[in-house]
C-alpha cells in the first residue's frame, strides 16, 4: 500500500511540474510577442465594458491625430444597459480627471446630447476630414484623449497612460485609460440622482 501511495504522489508531482512548465512557457510567449499580450488585454476589457451597467461600451477604436501625435481620437459606442433613463454629464478617467464637453467647432456639453433610455445607444467620435484621424460616422461628436495631465482642449480627456503610436511606428499601439467611467444622472420616478460609474478594469482601445 505504501508503494501505491508513493507512486500516486510521484505521478501527482509529475503532473504538477507539467502544468507549471506549460504556464511558464505561456507567460514567456506573451512577453516575447507583445501583440499577443495586448490582444488578450483588449479582449478582456471589451468583454467587461460591453456588459457593464448601466453604461456599456459596445464598440471602440482609436486613431492618432496626424496634426498632433500627442493626441488620439477615439470612437466609443455606448449603450444604456440599465432599466431606467440616464443622462451622461461627464467622462471620467485617470486620477480624478473629468471632461464635460464634446466638440464640433464649438464646445458642447455632454449632458445636452447623451440622454439614453434603456437600451438606447449614442457614440463619441470624430468624422471631420479636416482633422486627419477621423472615423466614418453620421455626425461629428469629437473628443480627444491625451496623456494624464492638463488637457489642451475642453473636449479633451487627459487621463491616458498610453496613446496611439506616431505614424511610421512598427505597431499602431493602444489607448489605455485607467479608472475610466462616467458621471450620470439616473431618473427614478422623475427624480434625477447623480451617480458615478468607474470601471473595475481600465478601458483599453486598439489603435487602427
Amino acid at each position: 500500500m505504501s508503494f501505491l501511495r508513493a507512486q500516486g504522489a510521484t505521478e501527482y508531482l509529475v503532473l504538477l511540474a507539467v502544468v507549471l512548465i506549460v504556464a511558464l512557457v505561456s507567460v514567456a510567449l506573451l512577453g516575447f510577442f507583445p501583440g499577443m499580450a495586448s490582444d488578450a488585454q483588449i479582449a478582456q476589457t471589451q468583454a467587461y465594458w460591453s456588459s457593464a451597467s448601466p453604461i456599456a461600451v459596445t464598440e471602440s477604436a482609436a486613431k492618432v491625430r496626424i496634426a498632433n501625435e500627442n493626441q488620439t481620437f477615439i470612437y466609443l459606442r455606448i449603450r444604456n444597459n440599465g432599466a431606467t433613463p440616464i443622462r451622461i454629464t461627464k467622462m471620467l478617467g485617470g486620477e480624478g480627471r473629468s471632461m464635460l464637453y464634446w466638440c464640433n467647432g464649438p464646445y458642447n456639453l455632454i449632458s445636452e446630447y447623451y440622454y439614453l433610455g434603456p437600451g438606447e445607444e449614442r457614440y463619441f467620435g470624430n468624422n471631420d476630414p479636416g482633422y486627419p484621424g477621423y472615423f466614418n460616422l453620421p455626425e461629428n461628436r469629437r473628443i480627444y484623449i491625451e496623456m494624464d495631465g492638463s488637457p489642451i482642449y475642453s473636449c479633451s480627456l487627459a487621463a491616458a497612460s498610453s496613446l496611439c503610436s506616431p505614424q511610421g511606428a512598427s505597431s499602431p499601439g493602444e489607448v489605455v485609460i485607467k479608472d475610466f467611467g462616467f458621471e450620470y444622472e439616473s431618473y427614478i420616478e422623475g427624480q434625477a440622482i447623480t451617480k458615478r460609474q468607474i470601471g473595475a478594469k481600465p478601458l483599453v482601445i486598439k489603435c487602427v
